[in-house]
């Protein structure tokens, strides 16, 4: 299945994708999709319906986050071996892990808005892992059984907060509107092997990113059962698994950087695409 919810900030509804990519109104089965729907049991209540029967939404507006009551949102740092040298960082012995504020997640197409001043903010276009059960000291071969589905994100970053100003990453991570998620959460079982998906990047129709999760250092499985290693996981946290190569902070000779309408597009096979265009610090594009 893919589950999605549209609508303006606080009135968002819940919706899937039907086999012809029709959006089908949710809101007559339940009032949102939530944690709780992401569980084993919530989203067999959902393949239960025929998608027929839904109301078609022929102009959804604006794609929300897929699902609401993320209490978690988790990343790796420097999980492709090729990005990790064109940041001149060595490969890592074990996972890198931070986490972004629940502040820093909009919708897929929301406005990216730059912190006041920034002059190096990038891109990360990066597979989303979204738990749909308890997980805690889980082993890899059953990981997987923990997970709901899969989504796209974007890990917008600011490079200087990230490195520059004394640590930790968090500050370059954190910023309002660098957490892109969706358009849809795709369920596990439709999406198949999650090391084996195609995504790619592009800033103003240039692209930067062309990769795959095939070259992932940690996969899927070894990167759940070691976060839950440090802490419980529930339905609905989602983690952020690392980017390929072709950041804007390894483009030769010189760095790229976003600036203010600059447009921003990346997906991930299977799991659809998002559109971005980037604003100077506005708190009203924020709050809006």
């Amino acid at each position: 299945m893919k589950l999605m919810r549209y609508g303006a900030k606080g009135a968002e509804k819940p919706a899937l994708v039907d086999a012809q990519g029709h959006v089908r109104d949710l809101s007559g089965v339940l009032a949102d999709i939530t944690a709780h729907t992401l569980t084993p049991k919530g989203l067999d209540r959902l393949r239960a319906l025929d998608p027929g029967t839904l109301p078609l939404v022929e102009k959804p507006g604006r794609i929300a986050p897929p699902w609401s009551g993320c209490e978690k949102f988790l990343c790796i740092g420097l999980n492709y071996a090729d990005h990790a040298a064109e940041s001149n960082l060595p490969i890592p012995k074990e996972p890198i892990l931070f986490m972004k504020p629940i502040s820093a997640r909009v919708g897929p197409n929301d406005p990216v808005v730059l912190p006041q001043g920034s002059v190096k903010s990038d891109w990360e276009v990066e597979l989303g892992v979204v738990i749909g059960s308890k997980a805690r000291y889980v082993s890899e071969a059953e990981a997987l059984s923990h997970v709901a589905g899969y989504c796209v994100i974007n890990d917008v970053s600011e490079r200087e907060y990230q490195i520059e100003r004394g640590g930790t990453w968090d500050k370059g991570k954190g910023c309002d509107t660098f957490g892109p998620v969706g358009p849809w959460l795709v369920t596990s079982d439709e999406v198949g092997d999650p090391q084996n998906l195609t995504m790619f990047l592009e800033v103003n129709g240039h692209r930067y990113q062309n990769g795959s999760t095939k070259t992932m250092i940690f996969g899927v499985a070894q990167l759940v059962s070691y976060v839950s290693r440090f802490m419980t996981l529930y339905p609905g946290d989602l983690i952020s698994t690392g980017t390929p190569p072709g950041v804007g902070m390894g483009v030769k000779p010189s760095p790229v950087y976003l600036k203010a309408g600059d447009t921003i597009k990346l997906g991930i096979e299977k799991l659809g695409e998002q559109n971005q265009k980037v604003y100077a610090w506005d708190p009203a594009i924020i709050d809006g």
